[in-house]
């Protein structure tokens, strides 16, 4: 979908410059789309990292859990003093947090430039 939106006179500009299709797409579209790419990917990790049901369905011992699926474990064991423990949680639930606001720092650039590059007519 990205691709289709980005102008057709790039690809006739390289082709009477005489760039093969393999350089159009490396020096020209690749660049163009890395704002695309780059959502995708941020997209990609935080639904593998957030990932809660498959881990659930597919391993069998807690030791191997995801942190996802070890909060959700860790929250639900009972403790034998009931002793709140949410300060706990809380700093779990800050690990669980952190990588994903750390991806999305370092790709608010690119994020910004596709919506700066979506204002652009062809």
């Amino acid at each position: 979908q990205f691709f289709m939106q980005i102008p057709r006179d790039f690809d006739e500009a390289a082709v009477l410059d005489g760039a093969s299709s393999w350089q159009i797409f490396w020096m020209i579209m690749l660049p163009l789309s890395r704002p695309a790419l780059a959502t995708v990917a941020v997209f990609s990790f935080l639904g593998q990292w957030n990932d809660f049901i498959h881990p659930l369905i597919y391993l069998n011992t807690s030791e191997k859990f995801p942190l996802s699926l070890g909060l959700r474990y860790f929250q639900q064991q009972p403790t034998d003093a009931m002793e709140p423990r949410e300060h706990l949680l809380m700093a779990a639930s800050l690990l669980m947090v952190a990588p994903a606001i750390t991806v999305y720092l370092f790709a608010q650039r690119y994020f910004v430039r596709g919506i700066v590059m979506s204002g652009i007519k062809g």
